[in-house]
């Protein structure tokens, strides 16, 4: 078992990661039903939350079913992220995480994000700050350094660790990488191995695979590993790695039944939380990944992503199952 302070994981947690535009309420719940043991909401702008900026405070809504969930703040004022801090805390989530990994240009320039990596004293005043301001455990993620010449991320996980946060995620890139290359998990393995080190070390970068979860967690050792861009339209990796960890099998792919089901009710859950319009325009970025190896799928998915209509979408939904009766395991 993985502890959190309080709140108890199982062993080798697989964990969300909080992506912009992507992991908000609706793809929480497909992603948690598939076995997803934490998740985090999209990244929240610290500025933007004491301005009281719709979108900003839209994204604290957090549900009873997604528990233990974290709420993810970002930004490069100690006291702006004090005061999102004592904010987010209102809202009830589990934890409070900090986002010292984003490699956006516009998040990095106004030394929020990975921006931080260039000022670790100023990372360890804002964390130290924001433990004092939540009676909630405080996690934070981040990367390995600002570039190859400032790998750091082996004094930064003793400071922060020293100042109370509660577990730690690294992305295994420089903020310099983007998402360019290959993750280096080779820093989050000596971090895990460091005697020093008492919280969870999660570890975060290229995993799209049950083999590659496992290969991971036996190479370095890490807690448990978060999951991002290849979850996206593919929930079923959660349940995937789980089952090939625990017995060595691969499951099949999911059926296409299951397939147009995960999808239609992301989509209904979609237009409950967000209304109609915006609901169906940011289920767009979905239906690639739902229904990716179909043959032949571009004229369907062309209308999907151009559709205003609800029940046009939900027909267009049916007549996947009819047109593809009979695929099954196609390729992915």
């Amino acid at each position: 078992m993985v502890k959190i302070a309080d709140i108890q994981l199982p062993d080798f947690p697989l964990l969300l990661a909080p992506m912009e535009d992507v992991s908000d309420p609706p793809f929480r719940y497909v992603c948690k039903i598939n076995g997803a043991d934490l998740m985090y909401t999209e990244f929240i702008s610290s500025e933007g939350l004491i301005r009281d900026a719709a979108k900003s405070t839209q994204k604290l809504d957090v549900f009873e079913y997604e528990r233990p969930i974290g709420i993810q703040l970002f930004g490069g004022e100690i006291e702006s992220m004090k005061e999102a801090c004592e904010i987010a805390t209102q809202a009830n989530p589990d934890l409070i995480d900090i986002n010292y990994g984003c490699p956006v240009k516009k998040v990095v320039c106004k030394g929020a994000g990975a921006g931080i990596l260039t000022n670790i004293p100023k990372m360890r005043a804002i964390t130290e700050a924001m433990v004092k301001a939540t009676n909630l455990p405080v996690t934070v993620k981040t990367r390995l350094g600002w570039d190859d010449s400032s790998k750091n991320i082996e004094n930064v996980a003793e400071q922060l660790q020293d100042v109370g946060i509660k577990a730690l995620t690294i992305h295994g890139r420089t903020r310099v990488q983007l998402y360019k290359g290959s993750a280096d998990w080779t820093l989050i393995g000596k971090i895990k191995a460091n005697p020093h080190i008492q919280i969870p070390i999660f570890g975060n970068g290229d995993i799209d695979s049950p083999q590659k979860a496992l290969e991971m967690k036996n190479k370095y050792g890490v807690d448990g590993i978060m999951i991002g861009r290849a979850a996206i339209g593919y929930p079923w990796i959660f349940r995937e790695i789980k089952h090939y960890i625990k017995t060595g099998e691969t499951l099949p792919p999911p059926t296409l039944e299951e397939r147009v089901e995960t999808c239609r009710v992301h989509f209904e859950k979609n237009l409950e939380w967000k209304g109609e319009h915006i609901g169906i325009v940011e289920m767009r970025r979905h239906y690639a990944g739902y229904f990716k190896g179909l043959p032949d799928f571009k004229s369907i998915k062309t209308q999907l992503v151009t559709s205003n209509n609800p029940e046009e979408i939900r027909n267009l939904l049916n007549q996947i199952l009819v047109q593809y009766n009979g695929i099954e395991n196609f390729a992915m």
